[in-house]
C-alpha cells in the first residue's frame, strides 16, 4: 500500500541570538538562520482545514523561544528545537532541523557554519 507524505517547512527564518562558544558572542550576539521540514502521512481529506496540517508559525514560535536564551552550541539549539517538534507531531516521519550561522568569529574568510540534526521515526 502506498502511503502520501506531505512535508511542512520552515527556511531561512532569522534571527539575532545570543549563541557562541565564546563570551563575547553571547554578549554580542549573531545573526542564524534556521530550516526546519517536518514529514508526516498526508491524511488529510479536508484540504481547507488548518486542524488537518502542521501550522508552520507553530514551528516558528517553537523556534523563536529556543533561540532567544543564552547558549554555547548551535547543537543544543537544534536538539531542543527537534525535541519539541517530535512531541507535538508525533505522526511526524522526519524532522530536519538546520542552524546556520553567519560570519563565525574565528578568524577565517567564509560565509557561515552550520550545524543539523534530522529525526528518522523507526
Amino acid at each position: 500500500m502506498a502511503t502520501i507524505l506531505q512535508t511542512v517547512s520552515l527556511k531561512e527564518a532569522r534571527f539575532y541570538a545570543p549563541i557562541g562558544y565564546y563570551e563575547e558572542e553571547q554578549v554580542l550576539g549573531n545573526e542564524f538562520f534556521v530550516s526546519i521540514d517536518v514529514c508526516f502521512p498526508f491524511l488529510n481529506t479536508e484540504t481547507e482545514n488548518l486542524k488537518n496540517t502542521l501550522n508552520y508559525e507553530e514551528l516558528y514560535q517553537i523556534t523563536a523561544s529556543v533561540m532567544q536564551p543564552k547558549r554555547k552550541l548551535l547543537e543544543s539549539a537544534a536538539s531542543e528545537i527537534l525535541d519539541q517538534i517530535r512531541l507535538r507531531v508525533a505522526d511526524a516521519v522526519t524532522i530536519e532541523v538546520v542552524i546556520r550561522k553567519s560570519n563565525p568569529p574565528f578568524g577565517g574568510d567564509l560565509s557561515c557554519s552550520q550545524v543539523s540534526l534530522k529525526y528518522f521515526k523507526d
